[in-house]
């Protein structure tokens, strides 16, 4: 694409993540941008937008790759973090805010902007606290580049983990016991007002640093659960307890909300101190965005998930070496396999077995077995997996990157093939792919094992894939032909 718009030429970091992909399409639309991306994995931009787009492929690790994606560019956005990674998050952490600041001056880059969290360093949990050490290390040389940190607590929107957490508790809880932590104020923010506030500072004359608190007024978590239910028309009853420990506390939303462990209990360990704005820089400097109330704020989430509209949502991108599905998008190691092959008897079209194994997961379920496959993910989720209930963005549509349920999209060819990845926790590495040829289905379950434990857990599930892979394949086929018909799946749970 071209980039030759003086003064407008942006680079996304972190541009396949919750935010990334919704500020990709606000720059795109406000047609005053031209749009480079750094990506590990050039297949998970949307095709929709690929044209529309330069993209450098590479990580922040990276520095040759990294100089040469910021050369030309006069503002950089870096949206990168490690919510729910490793122990050593936080050396990573620094060392990608270094290695970025570095290229950025390296390559001339005028402007860095950074979203990061709302708190205080002497309070802050683990999390936040490597938030807040990445933004002071993007702005540690104001001599020779800028830096405009902008800072949010919450942010609501469909398919964010906070939003979700907040509906999904709302939804299935009529009574709800709740631990200290949930009476901590926050300031919530709308994504819509997150991505106001990003493509401003883009275009703020301002020559100096800025730190930016975003958010709208001041709540506890209580208070929002409480108003969330007001807006979706439902009466909830939540009953104070004095304790309940912040392991306890994650265990109890992994079992009722699509999170899983390690990112639920970042996100408690941050509730247990306040974080509100610090500073009048938002309403200073960007005096035209008024920042949506939470109930409007939840109106327009739960708008966008009944008109199928979500974006993205908090799994699109993650620390966690599966996410990055580049390098887990070929089986061709697996050593046992489960291969199911379904001829086609019935005129069943090709196109149209494809779509029908692209509706698999979230609320259309896994076909008749669908109670083993819920209780296989409630025992990830024990583990600290990500569960069955993670579900998927949209009813039908798929891209590369996308979640459905435990699995994760790692190739899609369309009409073709499609390649799922398996994040539960296993001993081993697994796949599950579908063939789809001009006469029949390849459905093929492929697994590497670790060690001798990989091969007992393979042989013990045996009888188990006898009923529910070849269920799976046959089903599939079989709803192909309805699909042929109408686009619009049906519950398939049944």
């Amino acid at each position: 694409m071209p980039e030759s718009k003086p003064g407008s030429v942006v680079l996304i970091a972190g541009a396949t993540g919750y935010v990334g992909r919704r500020l990709t399409r606000r720059l795109l639309e406000s047609d005053g941008f031209a749009v480079r991306l750094l990506v590990r994995n050039r297949l998970k931009v949307q095709v929709s937008i690929a044209d529309r787009v330069a993209i450098r492929e590479g990580s922040t690790f990276d520095q040759a790759v990294l100089i040469e994606a910021l050369t030309g560019v006069d503002t950089a956005f870096y949206l990168i973090h490690s919510m729910g990674a490793e122990e050593d998050y936080q050396d990573l952490d620094r060392q990608s805010a270094e290695n970025f600041r570095e290229a950025c001056i390296a390559a001339g880059v005028g402007r860095i902007i950074y979203l990061g969290g709302l708190g205080l360093k002497e309070s802050a949990s683990k999390h936040l606290l490597s938030r807040i050490e990445t933004g002071e290390i993007l702005s540690a040389k104001p001599d020779k580049i800028q830096t405009i940190w902008l800072r949010a607590g919450v942010i609501i929107g469909s398919g964010s983990a906070s939003f979700e957490i907040i509906r999904n508790l709302t939804q299935k809880l009529p009574v709800m016991i709740t631990p200290r932590w949930v009476r901590t104020r926050t300031q919530a923010i709308s994504i819509e007002d997150v991505l106001s506030y990003l493509e401003g500072a883009a275009l703020l004359e301002q020559p100096d640093n800025l730190v930016v608190d975003i958010g709208a007024e001041p709540l506890s978590f209580q208070e929002m659960m409480q108003q969330t239910a007001e807006v979706m028309h439902l009466r909830r009853f939540l009953l104070p307890v004095p304790v309940l420990s912040p392991r306890l506390s994650s265990y109890w939303l992994i079992l009722f909300t699509p999170i899983p462990y390690r990112l639920a209990s970042s996100l408690v360990e941050g509730l247990k101190s306040e974080t509100l704005l610090q500073n009048d820089h938002a309403r200073q400097f960007f005096p035209l965005i008024e920042p949506l109330s939470f109930r409007d704020s939840v109106r327009q989430a739960m708008h966008e998930l009944e008109q199928h509209q979500v974006v993205s949502r908090w799994c699109d991108s993650s620390s966690e070496k599966a996410c990055d599905v580049k390098d887990f998008d070929d089986p061709a190691g697996a050593i046992l396999r489960d291969i199911r092959i379904v001829e086609f008897q019935n005129n069943e079209q090709p196109e149209a077995v494809f779509q029908s194994a692209c509706a698999l997961g979230g609320s259309n379920g896994w076909f008749r077995y669908n109670f083993l496959w819920r209780l296989r993910g409630l025992m990830d989720k024990l583990i600290g997996g990500y569960g069955l209930n993670r579900g998927r963005r949209q009813g039908e549509d798929l891209r590369i990157g996308d979640a459905v349920d435990f699995w994760k999209v790692a190739d899609i060819k369309e009409g073709k093939r499609l390649l799922l990845y398996a994040q539960m926790k296993l001993p081993g590495k697994a796949w599950l792919e579908f063939d789809i040829q001009p006469d029949q289905l390849v459905q093929t379950a492929h697994f590497i094992p670790r060690g001798l434990l990989g091969r007992l857990y393979w042989y013990c599930v045996m009888p188990l894939h006898h009923f529910v892979f070849s269920d799976l394949a046959r089903t599939v086929v079989r709803l192909s032909q309805k699909k042929s018909n109408r686009r619009q799946p049906e519950s398939l749970t049944g």
